[in-house]
């Protein structure tokens, strides 16, 4: 054998495992099909200006919380700053022309509820009472060391199960309003409130009750401190080896072969690659058992979206901006939205009617560039949109392409002028992706955002599990444990831990330095060394996210 482990992917899932394994003495190798290391994590700069895609603020990075306890075990957290976003408003939620802020901490976020929703305030409590029920349930089921407090679990799991998240909040509240901002954050999972799991809405809210953060320089910074901490490790990676297929005997991994013709040979192998690319491109359908079969074949994957990247030359603060995320809704008929972003149906708008919008150097003012604001905008989108191109080479498609793309990212920048008067006039730079855009740099099929879709059939004991029917084979990423940063994070832990037959505890073995947090609403509270270094323009480009 050639490594020990080969991990396919470098997504937050897939370092994470390949990082713990190789402290665990393991020789592992990554394989990442891109230049750059970091799935949806990764960061891209065109002209001068740096984006992130995929990462727009992490919760959980209090004292005690999961996605802390894994940077700190693992030493990564030693090579990690966080700027916090507003804490009197992590996240706006617009609908129509009222406006609720998410506050940081459980208790203030109720109070602020109750401030707007004085009518529901019995039903706020309730909705929060069964959030925290819920989230203290899933921490408890299959706890062995714990059997009682299991057990205990066991009724509120069984009670919300096949809820949705749209029959969590109507069970407590009737106000049209209130229930759209209660699913206001729905872009998170990019599922109408009446399809998405109640855990996973629950579990979305609970995330960021202690605050949202964002990586100083961009979202890069994260798998940059993995890779470091791999090659510390003695781990290894290799960037564009894209892997053509898993080589199998008799139902046991033997290691992978790459575009190139090249096999490289291990005991194990770990797919952060998502279950269609995994299973019937990367080991064959006439190799799955009929049972994986059916299940590879009732897959529904999450949403795609467009994606508007831009840089403005417009004061965003005062034109009313903030650190905190933007949720812009034209009514608070979320589930239409939502429904309509999963269809066609979206493109036959004016304008989206729900966008997402950051600035991303109010979170992080080490990224201005010349003076000017960097932003994100994304509004949710089905592929089949865009299907008919999907043949087409990327960066040689057809005309008819390239003019949708420039008339969707104008209907784009009009929706956002609807809340930032005069935007267009101010725009200097923009560059739209659509899901044929995720599908090139992130092999995600059909484009998607987050996995499967996190449906009640879709989650838990019916997700991906990190043992397949492989002898050798474990997977992680989105379609497994959770998505977004923090899920396919704890997904990687699961897969690693899966591997090496052991508790999670016993992987965190580097007690790394406490992690560095900086306020992104007062720039003065920074270290004089960064605020000099933002002077001259250095801190967002000290290392190009491609080095590694």
């Amino acid at each position: 054998m050639d490594y020990d482990a080969i991990v396919i992917g470098s997504g937050a899932g897939g370092l994470t495992s390949a990082v713990a394994l190789a402290q665990a003495g393991k020789k592992v190798l990554v394989l990442e099909q891109h230049d750059r290391p970091g799935g949806w994590t990764h960061s891209f700069t065109l002209q001068g200006y740096r984006f992130s895609p995929g990462v727009h603020y992490i919760g959980d990075l209090q004292e005690g919380g999961g996605l802390r306890q894994i940077y700190d075990g693992l030493g990564v957290s030693q090579d990690l700053t966080f700027c916090e976003l507003n804490p009197d408003g992590y996240d706006h939620i617009l609908i129509g022309d009222k406006r609720v802020d998410f506050p940081k901490g459980k208790e203030n976020l109720i109070e602020r509820l109750k401030g707007h929703f004085p009518h529901e305030s019995r039903g706020i409590d309730g909705y929060f009472a069964d959030l925290t029920k819920m989230m203290d349930a899933l921490s408890r089921i299959g706890d062995l060391n714990h059997p009682l407090k299991s057990a205990l679990s066991a009724p509120t799991i069984l009670k919300w199960m096949r809820a949705s998240g749209a029959d969590l909040i109507n069970s407590h509240v009737s106000d049209p309003f209130l229930r759209g901002v209660l699913a206001g954050q729905a872009g998170d999972h990019g599922l109408p409130p009446s399809q998405v799991s109640a855990f996973m809405l629950a579990g979305i809210t609970n995330h960021y009750l202690d605050g949202g953060y964002y990586p100083l320089g961009g979202s890069f910074s994260i798998p940059r401190a993995f890779v470091k901490a791999l090659k510390r490790a003695g781990g290894e990676i290799r960037l564009q080896c894209r892997v053509k297929r898993i080589l199998v005997e008799q139902k046991k991994v033997i290691g992978v072969e790459l575009d190139t013709g090249e096999e490289i040979r291990a005991e194990v192998v770990i797919s952060n690659a998502d279950p269609e690319v995994t299973f019937s491109q990367l080991i064959g359908r006439d190799k799955l058992s009929s049972r994986l079969k059916r299940k590879v074949d009732s897959i529904q994957f999450s949403t795609s979206c467009l994606s508007l990247f831009f840089a403005t030359d417009m004061d965003m603060r005062s034109a009313g901006l903030d650190s905190g995320n933007f949720w812009f809704y034209d009514h608070s008929d979320l589930d239409k939205i939502y429904s309509d972003g999963l269809t066609k149906a979206m493109l036959q708008n004016e304008t989206p009617p729900g966008m997402f919008l950051t600035v991303t150097t109010l979170k992080d003012p080490s990224k201005m560039h010349s003076g000017h604001h960097t932003c994100e905008s994304f509004a949710f989108v089905g592929y089949e949109a865009f299907e008919k191109w999907a043949h087409t080479s990327y960066g040689a498609r057809p005309a008819d392409y390239a003019a949708m793309k420039e008339d969707l990212a104008w209907r784009m920048v009009r929706g956002l002028e609807k809340h930032i008067p005069g935007l267009s006039k101010h725009i200097v730079f923009s560059s739209l992706g659509t899901p044929l855009t995720n599908e090139h740099y992130l092999n995600a099929t059909r484009g998607n955002l987050y996995g499967i879709a996190k449906s009640p059939s879709q989650v838990g004991p019916w997700a991906f599990q990190p043992r397949t029917e492989f002898s050798g084979l474990f997977l992680c990423g989105a379609s497994t444990l959770s998505h977004g940063v923090a899920g396919v994070t704890a997904s990687g832990i699961d897969a690693a831990k899966a591997v090496l037959n052991c508790h999670r505890n016993e992987l965190f073995t580097q007690n790394g330095a406490s992690l560095t947090f900086l306020p992104s609403e007062d720039i003065s509270q920074w270290p004089e060394y960064l605020r000099k270094k933002m002077e001259k323009g250095e801190v967002a480009n000290e290392q190009d996210e491609r080095v590694v």
